[in-house]
């Protein structure tokens, strides 16, 4: 269930050509590609297991073929800056083709129009490297449009030279906002470029056929995928690797290397600075010079990242989707091999005066994924809480991406008597029933469950059913909506004689639904108790998945809810809204809320120089008055620079204290889970 993570980043992979070599080849031509042999056998193959095996039904017809189409040239062009307006026109006779191209394997087409892209490409790399003869003006008020995807192709030549100036000089001013003189840029910029170039010039057939293939994977359903045998073999590799070097997982999105997620425990996870989203645009080894890497292949970063248990590696990431290279911070972190404990499940005491750490007390059970023994694991912790005496249990499941649904069904028993936890419908319409059935609690009194955005899969089971049994309350973000469930299955045949394999495919066979007959898929969970937040759900999550499975409703499990928490739960909801309007944490977020808002459609950047700095020192000014405010209230001394703040404030949670508060208020209503 965690696979949809793992899909985006095979799928990264397409765009990659072959391991990247240190030898000169900027004189050599840019190759003239062609399907292999068993390419023809693999497309035909994948079409009949989707069409055959799918839980969504497929006809391949020229509606069909229209959108692998639009999806193949979103693939290759998805800012819209190296194809003409001309090509596109002489590319639409193709349009109606593509039914041909999947279920016969008439890949030709598909090669024609890749090959174009390559030479169009170069060109603009070519481009690229001509206007680093001389310093841009950064007087000059002017902004550079990052976002392109509904914009038109360039009419010409010029039109399309002229995204490329404002393209350059944007990379020009964030080296420069970085403190590198005109030289440097040069330098970073000029070997940025002709790697680039060199990156096109060793592009292979593979690279054609998964792109190709994952243009009709992804129109047929978002975890639909193909991966090629090499990419399928280094896909599993740098999993591993990435768990003994830093702990993240990696994709690739355009030029950027982007961090898709953090691996609980890692030593990514307890640094506290790299979160997903984050964008690395350089590596160095140590002490040494960094090395950019906008523009490099995936594979190729990882390559740089990965390293020894012990030794050191730096990044230099740009937060989350800024776009302002005066945000770029250096995240310096010590490689090692992660242990499967440090991904366990774990508890801690919350003290309601957590200062002193007098008073009241909770448990907290942290939940990173849904590992096998999960269940176990946490039944251990809630024996430790026990041994505290606790009044209630918070159940931390923000960022948890899913896992075993076994699992999900285990742990939501450990909390109810006995029933229904989850329904599995198969493209047959045959619906299973997951359910709890030893007739015992592990826990019966106050429960409250955190989720956020990145909370899906086996956290949304697991939460559906106690909101769904009114077992708890559920507090947080809207989680991520995937309510779908994925099959791998090879392609190849025992009698095959093709000189390479053929690959495998990811696709979906089953939905999940709630035990109230609602699907997950696409909406998520909304929680009891809503935190603020600038991300509405509908822009979030699997509802921004292009061609998602749609949410949908069976009937419901035979089940009788443990409690009514309605009128509770709107009591508990105005306690915490009257907290909030004093709250200084909520009050920041609010403010941060409101500017999110204001900018959200501005899909520009200035490229004047001194806006930019203005708009930085603005920045670092708020986070230093806020820093100083909090240590204030932490009773710290304040600080005169943000590179003097102390780890005390990398602990602090306010999410976690606010829930802790809505727990204290739902103890004090003396709930327990009902037989």
């Amino acid at each position: 269930m965690q696979k949809f993570c793992r899909i985006a980043l095979a799928i990264s992979f397409a765009f990659s050509s072959t391991a990247f070599a240190f030898e000169d080849v900027s004189e050599k031509a840019l190759p003239v590609l062609k399907p292999e042999q068993q390419h023809a056998a693999a497309s035909k193959r994948i079409t009949a297991q989707f069409t055959r095996a799918h839980y969504k039904q497929i006809s391949v017809d020229d509606t069909l073929s229209q959108q692998i189409f639009e999806r193949y040239l979103k693939q290759l062009d998805y800012s819209k800056n190296v194809f003409l307006a001309s090509d596109i026109a002489g590319l639409q006779k193709y349009r109606e083709d593509f039914d041909h191209v999947i279920a016969r394997g008439k890949l030709n087409v598909a090669y024609d129009i890749y090959n174009l892209n390559l030479k169009r490409r170069l060109e603009r790399y070519e481009y690229a490297l001509t206007l680093l003869d001389k310093p841009f003006d950064f007087t000059v008020k002017e902004s550079y449009n990052f976002d392109r995807e509904d914009a038109a192709y360039a009419k010409d030549v010029d039109e399309l030279n002229e995204l490329w100036r404002q393209k350059v000089k944007y990379d020009a001013l964030n080296l420069t906002l970085a403190g590198k003189e005109w030289e440097k840029v040069q330098e970073v910029l000029g070997k940025r470029y002709r790697y680039a170039i060199k990156r096109l010039k060793q592009s292979e057939s593979e690279d054609v056929f998964q792109i190709v293939m994952n243009s009709f994977a992804r129109v047929v359903e978002p975890h639909t995928s193909y991966l090629s045998p090499r990419n399928a073999e280094r896909f599993q590799m740098e999993m591993n690797l990435s768990l003994e070097g830093i702990g993240a997982v990696l994709r690739a999105e355009e030029d950027y290397t982007v961090i898709q997620s953090i691996v609980n425990g890692g030593p990514a996870d307890k640094s506290n600075q790299l979160k997903p989203k984050d964008r690395i645009v350089g590596v160095a080894q140590g002490e040494d010079e960094f090395e950019d890497v906008v523009g490099w292949r995936l594979d190729d970063v990882v390559e740089l990242i990965k390293g020894p248990k012990g030794s050191n590696v730096r990044l230099q990431v740009l937060p989350g989707e800024s776009d302002d290279a005066s945000s770029m911070k250096i995240v310096s972190i010590v490689r090692d091999k992660i242990k499967l404990e440090d991904r366990a499940a774990k508890s801690d005491v919350y003290y309601e005066n957590s200062l002193e750490q007098t008073g009241k007390k909770l448990g907290v059970i942290t939940i990173p994924s849904f590992y096998n023994n999960l269940s176990r694991d946490v039944k251990a912790e809630l024996e430790k809480l026990k041994e505290e005496k606790v009044e209630g249990v918070i159940v931390d499941l923000r960022g948890n991406g899913g896992g075993s649904l076994t699992e999900a069904t285990l742990l939501t028993g450990l909390f109810i008597d006995k029933g229904p936890v989850v329904q599995v419908r198969d493209g047959a319409n045959r619906v299973q029933v997951n359910s709890d059935r030893d007739g015992y609690s592990y826990y019966e009194g106050p429960l409250t469950v955190m989720v956020d955005r990145y909370s899906a899969s086996a956290s949304e089971i697991f939460s559906a059913a106690i909101q769904d049994y009114g077992r708890g309350v559920i507090v947080g973000e809207n989680t991520f909506g995937k309510g779908t469930v994925q099959q791998h299955r090879g392609l190849g045949r025992v009698y095959d004689l093709y000189e390479n394999p053929l690959g495998s495919i990811q696709f979906t066979i089953a939905k999940f639904y709630r035990i109230n007959g609602g699907s997950t898929q696409h909406r998520g969970v909304q929680p009891d108790i809503a935190f603020p937040s600038a991300i509405e759900p509908e822009e979030w999550g699997e509802s921004k998945e292009e061609n998602a499975l749609p949410w949908d409703q069976i009937s419901k499990a035979r089940y009788r809810k443990l409690d009514d928490l309605s009128t509770d739960l709107a009591y508990l909801d105005s306690l915490h809204q009257e907290r909030i309007k004093t709250n200084p944490e909520f009050l920041y977020l609010a403010d941060d809320i409101a500017e999110y808002k204001a900018e959200e459609d501005d899909k520009s950047i200035s490229l004047n120089l001194e806006e930019r700095k203005t708009k930085r020192e603005e920045r670092k000014a708020k986070r230093l008055v806020r820093a100083n405010e909090r240590l204030g209230r932490l009773g710290l001394a304040k600080v005169e620079n943000l590179d003097d703040l102390p780890e005390a404030l990398d602990e602090l949670d306010p999410f976690l204290d606010e829930t802790a508060k809505i727990t204290f208020d739902l103890v004090a209503l003396g709930k327990v889970a009902k037989k």
